[in-house]
């Protein structure tokens, strides 16, 4: 029932040209021109071609994804480096975890709104450029809490153009190449968490300290932060450049800047004259501010004759246009789809990221732990449960034996590095055949396995009795998670119309952001009150949702829109 009522939501919205029957045919390209009929946007971007553009949104797409990733995972890498700098206990370093992603609860439903209402492209501009002031910030740092403070501020502001952006680059492609654009980014957001242990492969061990104007201690995990922010500064650089949706644009009754957009596009990918793209003009898309009897969200209005452009509204008008907007959120069947989704969301990142920001400091325990008792053969293995107590006693150490142990400098182990590269590595690789799984099992069948395989995988960290075998299964785990990730956002992004993507998937992130911040939050205290206590939280959260994903609608079966 769920389904039926998603579909026939959307049949009021542009339709899809892949999913149109022989009763509702839409024109080549070549019949469009010779008729000269308005075009929708499926047939305006495949008439746009694909070349040199493309590949420039896939420039952006890597810096941007960079940007976004290492401003909430860098922090995981310094803990264990900046431990004396910054006098960090364990629970101190649980909230340096979880601050970033407690900014970006409170930001997600204003991003989601202001890219919405006010355009994808500018979001992710000053999105990213506001950033990047955060992030050097944070490498300028002296204390705790000044750390803190930037970090927060850095996931205020990364929350935005970190959703807007899997948004932009879905409208920037037609059907044809959707899926593939997807499938991309994950593998992006795959290489970008294997570029953060090599960077601070080739930072942490120098000897980088030394003090800026007299009164600012710079060491090398300052530098590595400031390193971190320079995808911010050129994602910002770029997208001066970058137009805006045109999927956007058509949806807020812009015609004539979609058309434009659409000529540029064309120019890019085809080194034509635009006076020679086929397409002259659109179909008009205006939202029918005034819903009928029973009906989810606004109809579209497909008049073939242009119309004018709208006037320009106060803040007050914007904003009573955007709550009434927002209202199919509160309303059937979409109410009970995205309290679903963000269940979902919440339950995975809180398994997900509670590994994921712990490993480094877990494999640095375990590189010190392994050193420190190299010589007794009855407590060198590294089991997962000795390292938890080995980590917790430390926690229990007096202020006074905490800067003692810090008057020589801490030893780096080349090991901690390589683990985390592995397991990155993993996830990187898990993506390049993640299509073939995807096209083998489907896309509701591989969430609904993965999540189960990561619940289990979860739980499986318990029994881990060496460093080897703690690798293995923390590398199965993650690269399983993100691929399960992404698969939820990719099934996000179809159920829901244009007019509502970038707040639905804005919303869903924030809830997965909580979901971080309660996992990252929970971890060191529950290591206090024994060994599996933390295991059993991230196994049971995914196997929740794997439970809730045989529920979830099939993408394939709703008209994207």
């Amino acid at each position: 029932m769920l389904v039926n009522n998603i579909e026939s939501i959307n049949g009021n919205m542009e339709k899809d040209q892949t999913m149109t029957t022989n009763t509702n045919h839409k024109p080549s390209t070549e019949e469009m021109t010779s008729k000269d009929s308005p075009a929708d946007f499926d047939q305006a971007i495949q008439a746009a071609g694909f070349g040199l553009f493309n590949f420039m949104l896939f420039l952006v797409a890597i810096l941007a994804t960079f940007a976004s990733n290492f401003e909430s995972s860098s922090v995981s890498y310094i803990l264990p480096v900046a431990e004396c700098d910054l006098q960090l206990s364990l629970n101190d370093k649980g909230v340096l975890n979880a601050v970033g992603y407690g900014g970006m609860i409170f930001s997600a439903i204003a991003w989601g709104y202001l890219a919405d209402t006010k355009g994808r492209r500018r979001v992710l501009l000053y999105g990213y450029w506001i950033d990047m002031i955060c992030v050097f910030g944070s490498a300028l740092s002296q204390n705790f809490w000044m750390l803190v403070l930037f970090k927060f501020l850095g996931g205020l502001v990364i929350n935005g153009p970190a959703a807007v952006l899997f948004t932009y680059l879905t409208e920037m492609h037609g059907p044809k190449h959707r899926s593939s654009v997807l499938m991309v980014v994950g593998m992006i957001t795959s290489l970008s968490m294997l570029v953060l242990p090599l960077l601070a492969w080739g930072v942490f061990p120098r000897d980088w300290d030394f003090r800026l104007f007299g009164y600012l201690n710079i060491h090398s995990w300052q530098i590595y932060l400031f390193i971190c922010g320079l995808p911010s500064l050129f994602s910002g650089l770029i997208f001066i450049i970058m137009p805006e949706s045109p999927r956007y644009l058509m949806a807020h009754g812009r015609n004539e800047e979609a058309l434009k957009t659409f000529q540029l596009i064309y120019v890019w990918n085809t080194r034509k004259s635009k006076e020679t793209y086929p397409i002259k003009t659109l179909v008009q898309e205006i939202p029918v501010r005034e819903a009928q009897k029973d009906e989810a969200i606004f109809t579209i209005d497909k008049d073939n004759e242009q119309k004018t452009e709208p006037e320009k509204r106060s803040c007050l008008q914007s904003l009573t246009a955007g709550c009434r907007q927002m209202k199919p959120m509160f309303l059937k069947p979409l109410l009970g789809l995205s309290i679903h989704c963000y269940t979902m969301q919440f339950c995975i990142f809180l398994g997900m990221n509670t590994i994921r920001l712990w490993l480094p400091q877990l494999f640095a325990s375990i590189a010190e732990y392994e050193t420190l008792y190299e010589d007794d053969a009855e407590v060198s293995s590294a089991s997962m449960c000795s390292i938890l107590e080995y980590s917790v006693q430390k926690q229990d150490e007096s202020s006074t034996s905490i800067l003692n142990s810090c008057t020589e400098p801490l030893p780096i182990s080349m090991a901690m590095y390589m683990n985390n590269i592995i397991v990155s590595s993993s996830g990187f690789v898990g993506y390049l055949f993640a299509g073939f799984i995807v096209r083998a099992l489907g896309a509701n069948r591989l969430l609904t396995y993965g999540l189960f395989a990561s619940g289990l995988l979860g739980f499986a960290l318990y029994f881990s009795i060496n460093s080897q075998m703690t690798l293995i299964i923390s590398a199965t785990f993650q690269t399983i998670t993100i691929i399960s990730f992404s698969s939820l956002l990719g099934a996000v992004v179809a159920l829901f119309p244009t007019q509502l993507r970038s707040l639905v998937v804005a919303i869903a992130m924030m809830w997965g952001r909580l979901g971080s911040v309660c996992g990252n939050l929970l971890f060191p205290v529950l290591m206090t009150t024994g060994c599996m206590p933390p295991f059993i939280m991230v196994s049971s959260v995914l196997l929740v949702s794997g439970l809730l994903s045989i529920y979830l609608p099939n993408p394939a079966n709703v008209k994207f829109s």
